[in-house]
Order: structure tokens, then C-alpha cells, then sequence
């Protein structure tokens, strides 16, 4: 790929606070890739050896279960690092990372991760905050899982998604990747027997619209009231 430049970085807070001069350096460190959708970056349990940045595209985090189920744990969309098991004291990678669409990623030896933390500002803080943000996402989830009946979950899984990747379409809000009803499951701990009625049930509401692995929200308020228990289950 031709040589990257330093603007791609600016806006992204691990990168914001420093100067052109440092962007430049740490672009001539890392490594330029394009992949293809469904292609894993890196797997579970692997030696953490690289650390990442998604310059487009979106990855989807994964983990298996003791019963070989899979659990799709997070989104994470550009802008973003990712692989960074030595920011939560990991040799090992504590999840899969597969691309859930097209994407384009920089990746760094992880022997760099130290120092990059000492030599550039902003980057230390700006990843923590982003670590935080998502232990808080995966907690949230916890919680539903725990508390919430599957209508609740999955309509609470549409919505996140829109709030974290949709676009504006004329239809509604349409979530920037592609999403199977397999996925959904995956990722609210129910069956896609399940997620498919549901789905079903909702498009005749008015609700939502899928095609081609492609997810519009058409009534986000109607959404957020079933998250609430405000609406009668759908049939």
C-alpha cells in the first residue's frame, strides 16, 4: 500500500495530542493491511505479539465458551486500537478479532507498547479511557443478561449498534456493516430460532428492515420502549 499519511492519525485520541513529527514516527513503525470480511486478526489464547489500529472498517470480538459455544462480545469500529493485551497486564490475546467488514488496519510490534506510553502524550490516558468505555459496555451487557427478558436484549443490541456505527438512510438508521441474525444471537445469548422471529415480528411492526445482511432501524423510539418494558411483547 502507498505510504500512509500523518493526517489519518490526527483525529484519533491515542494520536491527537501529538505533533506531526510524532505521528510521522510512529507510521514508519507499524505495518499496513487490508482485510478481507470474516478474516480473523488474531485468535484467542494467541501470543499477543502485535497491537492495532483500525484505520476503517469495523471488527467484531469474540470468545468461545467452555461448551465451544461462540459469544460476540463487543464491537469495535474505526479509529480504535485493538490487541492491546498489554494495556490489561495480558501475554495472551483474551479474544478473537474478526473483521466484520472490509477494513484496513496498522499494526505494531507489542515490545513498542512501553514505549509509546512514555513517549507520546495522550497516548497512556486515551487508550484507558477507551479500555474503560468498553469493560463498561461489557458490563452493561452482563447486566442485561442477567435482568432482561430476549426482546429487551436484542432490541438493546440494535439500538447500541446504531448508537456506536449507524448511518443515516433514507429508511431510517442503518447499522454500517454487515449483521447476520446468526450474529444477534451470538452476541444476546439466545437462539437464532429466536432472534428470527423476533426479526420477523418486527418487520411487520414496522419496526426494523433487513436485507443482504443489512440492518435498518426504522422506529429507534419503539426500540427503546420495548427496552424498557413498555411495549407488550411482539408475537
Amino acid at each position: 500500500m502507498p505510504r500512509l499519511d500523518e493526517s489519518l492519525l490526527t483525529p484519533m485520541p491515542p494520536f491527537s495530542r501529538l505533533e506531526k513529527r510524532q505521528i510521522r514516527e510512529i507510521l514508519d513503525l507499524a505495518s499496513v493491511r487490508r482485510f478481507d470480511e470474516g478474516v480473523a486478526v488474531f485468535e484467542e489464547g494467541a501470543p499477543a505479539e502485535r497491537f492495532y489500529m483500525l484505520l476503517d472498517g469495523y471488527i467484531r470480538v469474540m470468545r468461545i465458551t467452555p461448551t465451544g459455544e461462540q459469544v460476540i462480545a463487543l464491537h469495535i469500529p474505526s479509529g480504535q486500537l485493538f490487541g492491546i493485551a498489554q494495556a490489561i497486564g495480558r501475554t495472551t490475546y483474551p479474544a478473537t478479532s474478526v473483521t466484520a467488514s472490509e477494513a484496513i488496519v496498522l499494526g505494531w510490534p507489542m515490545r513498542l507498547w512501553d514505549q509509546f506510553v512514555a513517549q507520546y502524550d495522550g497516548f497512556a490516558t486515551e487508550t484507558y479511557k477507551t479500555v474503560g468505555q468498553r469493560l463498561g459496555e461489557m458490563n452493561n451487557r452482563i447486566v442485561e443478561m442477567a435482568t432482561q427478558q430476549v426482546e429487551q436484549r436484542v432490541a438493546n443490541s440494535l439500538l447500541r449498534l446504531i448508537n456506536q456505527t449507524g448511518r443515516k438512510v433514507e429508511a431510517g438508521i442503518e447499522i454500517d456493516f454487515p449483521i447476520t441474525r446468526q450474529d444477534l444471537s451470538e452476541m444476546t445469548g439466545t437462539t437464532l430460532h429466536t432472534v428470527s422471529r423476533l426479526m420477523s415480528a418486527w418487520e411487520k411492526q414496522g419496526l426494523v428492515a433487513s436485507r443482504r445482511k443489512r440492518i435498518t432501524v426504522t422506529d429507534a423510539h419503539r426500540l427503546v420502549l420495548i427496552c424498557r418494558g413498555e411495549l407488550p411483547p411482539s408475537r
